[in-house]
């Protein structure tokens, strides 16, 4: 049976992912719909839909001291997307690229982070896979100190950025060849069908690395104790002679 301790932390961890989900991707969606329904631009839509990210750095600073890395990238990307709404022009091929240039730009981000001291996903997996608890984010921390966690962690961005830049330029390419309203439904399968894949992929690349270093510990914990056993048996034959 689980003990209470793990109860509650399991309970912080789904608060928090409920948090950080509300009010950085479903409360802006919500609010950007609703202002657009009721005959407000774009331009304000996106504006007024960024107070939620910036709401929920607000809560994480004043809860946990710090910055949270999730909402700081998605307040990162409503104003790249209030940038692009305002510099480019008004057609319909624009309108149908946009959202494959805020997708391309994240892409780069996550390529570009792997020339810093840790990458983008392992912040990512930071905000995820902690319930936010000074003692698991430590944990987490310490994990960074393993060669095979830091392989993971990498090789997650470049998947992540990779996938993201395919994804962007395939769809600016199709905006070009389909018309309008099957472009329209493209995106949207498109970007929420990269993003499920990434993350279901994210799930069991993770889980079969983890499987990997515990065998990889057990294998040497197993030669540890054959090793022990072979000096104490050296050191018996010794002490008999």
């Amino acid at each position: 049976m689980p003990s209470e301790a793990t109860k509650e932390r399991g309970g912080a961890n789904a608060l928090g992912w409920a948090l950080t989900i509300g009010l950085n991707v479903v409360a802006p969606i919500i609010t950007y719909n609703q202002l657009t329904d009721h005959g407000y631009g774009e331009f304000t839509a996106l504006v007024i839909s960024a107070v939620w990210p910036a709401v929920d750095l607000g809560i994480h600073l004043a809860w946990q001291r710090r910055v949270d890395e999730f909402a700081a990238v998605s307040l990162l990307f409503l104003v790249l997307t209030v940038a692009v709404t305002l510099a480019g022009p008004a057609d319909a091929h624009f309108l149908l690229v946009k959202d494959s240039v805020i997708t391309g730009l994240f892409g780069v981000i996550c390529l570009a982070s792997l020339a810093a001291s840790r990458p983008l996903m392992f912040y990512f997996g930071r905000k995820f896979a902690t319930d936010g608890s000074a003692g698991s984010l430590e944990r987490w921390e310490g994990l960074w100190a393993l060669p095979g966690f830091r392989r993971v962690q990498r090789h997650l961005t470049i998947g992540w950025g990779v996938a993201y830049l395919l994804e962007a330029g395939l769809r600016v390419g199709l905006s070009y060849v389909l018309d309008t309203d099957a472009m329209q439904a493209l995106n949207t399968v498109l970007s929420l069908g990269v993003t499920a894949l990434l993350i279901t992929w994210t799930i069991a690349y993770a889980k079969r690395a983890r499987a990997r270093g515990a065998a990889a510990g057990a294998e040497r914990e197993a030669a540890a104790r054959v090793e022990a056993a072979r000096v104490e048996a050296a050191q018996a034959e010794t002490a008999t002679v």
